[in-house]
């Protein structure tokens, strides 16, 4: 198990009363581990955003969401492709009525996919985060790339910024709409 873990204890009590009248008590024990941060990403829904490297912009778009996206150690293809589709479909979007009812591919905006580390990051303690959440670089890389390859076989607008890269990030925030996303795997019971 990888990430930041918690273990709940749990006790489970039955009372039962038998044929003959007593009541039989059981008793069940077993610790819950979730892990409880995985895949991250931080939407803002924009008019425009943009990605700025080495005074040379790798990235912009109109309407649409500027996503900041962190891997966490232990984080999969899998984890990506659920928060990939949730975001495609998470209405933040207003319609007819001002009611946000509407995805960013409902409103063909654009996607500008920035990766970001940083919010990995653990503010328990100190005043100096500590990311030993993430995902090595080589990891948080890997998994950024795919992400940005699955984004861009299922929507038309898909923007990028740099791996790696310092990145001077522009933004025009519209509303402002600001969410943040994350897949979680679910419980796993030990007895």
């Amino acid at each position: 198990m990888s990430g930041i873990l918690d273990a709940t204890f749990v006790l489970i009590v039955l009372i039962m009363q038998n044929k003959h009248g007593y009541l039989n008590v059981a008793f069940e024990c077993r610790f819950l581990y979730i892990d409880w941060i995985k895949l991250i990403a931080l939407i803002q829904r924009v008019s425009h955003a943009s990605v700025v490297v080495d005074a040379m912009t790798v990235g912009a778009i109109n309407t649409g969401l500027m996503v900041l996206v962190c891997a966490e150690r232990g984080d999969t293809e899998k984890q990506a492709n659920a928060l990939l589709t949730k975001l495609l479909a998470y209405r933040v979007f207003g319609d007819d009525a001002g009611k946000m009812n509407r995805s960013v591919t409902d409103v063909s905006g654009g996607l500008l996919l920035v990766p970001q580390f940083t919010l990995a990051a653990d503010t328990n303690s100190g005043t100096r985060p500590s990311f030993t959440p993430a995902a090595a670089p080589q990891d948080g890389h890997r998994l950024f790339s795919y992400f940005v390859r699955q984004a861009q076989a299922r929507h038309s607008q898909v923007a990028t910024g740099l791996f790696g890269a310092n990145m001077q990030v522009t933004l025009t925030n519209d509303g402002p709409v600001t969410f943040w996303l994350q897949i979680k795997p679910p419980a796993a019971a030990c007895n």
